[in-house]
């Protein structure tokens, strides 16, 4: 594996699954393999559960790790190509990708999506312009339009709970009070659906995703008929995809929030989320609280979906 940032660079599911759950019965079997190799994590957008699930998967497999936080401690970066850099960024991308390089072996990369370009953010230009110019392996920590990591840590979490062969799984908008990227939604649809579980998402109109993502999915605008006998809710909220309203809230109608009664509809469903997440927003303190939350070892397999990969892009370069 030279890259990882969609679903389509992992491989066969099975195969990826049974590593993962190996890594997690010895997660230090493969030390040897990082030893005198660095990894570099690069930063232009916050992280808890990313930074740390990801260093300590380094460290597992005997790596050192750097990790750099754009515009905290380092030059603003530029990321247009062409433009007359008579502003407040120091730095072109062209010239700094290629010197973080020189200091490592791989390199992660962080970098939401701007939500006011469209064109831009779907045609992901950071991530892209590091495997261009680093010269390295490069994984997704997060982009633009997918966050293969938590998604892959998603289908690690749903493998180990589910009680049936193709569990129903349902991807529910939730409201909150900020426009977010619809990275996690759009990259948790595509794995869910190369995964071929019964898979449904619930949103209300105008929240669409694109096409491309929404794949063979159901689409319900009915929160509650989606719910009906489902295994596993996965609760997020997310921008409007489509145009004129792009990157816009459209609504924060509360009647969307996962509760203890629509959970009731379920099959006695577990419920996901990738946290951070809003309570008595996205989900009330009686659903995450319960013992049917499985929010916290989901976080955990973040750990396990990280090794697996940076395992991996070792492997390629040894």
């Amino acid at each position: 594996m030279k890259k990882f940032t969609d679903v389509h660079d992992i491989g066969p599911f099975d195969a990826a699954v049974r590593e993962a759950l190996a890594i997690k019965s010895d997660r230090f079997a493969h030390t040897q393999l990082g030893r005198n190799k660095t990894l570099m994590m690069v930063f232009f957008n916050s992280s808890l559960r990313t930074r740390l699930s990801t260093q300590k998967a380094a460290m597992n497999l005997g790596m050192n790790v750097i990790v750099l936080d754009i515009n905290q401690g380092a030059w603003k970066l530029e990321t247009e190509q062409g433009v007359i850099m008579d502003g407040d960024k120091a730095e072109h991308l062209l010239e700094a990708i290629p010197v973080m390089g020189c200091y490592c072996d791989l390199i992660g990369v962080r970098s939401f999506a701007g939500l006011s370009d469209k064109a831009e953010d779907y045609e992901e230009r950071v991530i892209n312009q590091f495997i261009r110019y680093s010269g390295r392996p490069v994984f997704s920590m997060e982009a633009a339009t997918r966050h293969p990591l938590q998604s892959f840590a998603d289908l690690i979490t749903i493998e180990e709970y589910k009680t049936k062969e193709r569990p129903k799984v349902v991807l529910t908008w939730a409201p909150h009070p900020k426009a977010l990227p619809q990275a996690v939604p759009n990259s948790f649809a595509e794995w869910m659906n190369a995964a071929g579980y019964d898979f449904v998402i619930t949103h209300p109109e105008g929240y669409e995703l694109a096409p491309e993502f929404v794949g063979n999915a159901r689409v319900e605008y009915d929160q509650r008929k989606a719910f009906e006998g489902a295994d596993f809710i996965y609760a997020k909220n997310w921008s409007a995809y489509a145009d004129p309203n792009y990157g816009k809230v459209l609504s924060t109608d509360r009647a969307w929030t996962v509760d203890a009664e629509k959970m009731a509809l379920t099959d006695n469903a577990y419920f996901m989320h990738c946290l951070p997440v809003r309570r008595n927003m996205i989900v009330t303190d009686e659903v995450i609280d319960s013992d049917r939350s499985i929010v916290i070892p989901e976080a955990a397999n973040r750990e396990i979906s990280a090794q697996v990969v940076i395992k991996r892009l070792l492997e390629s370069i040894c």
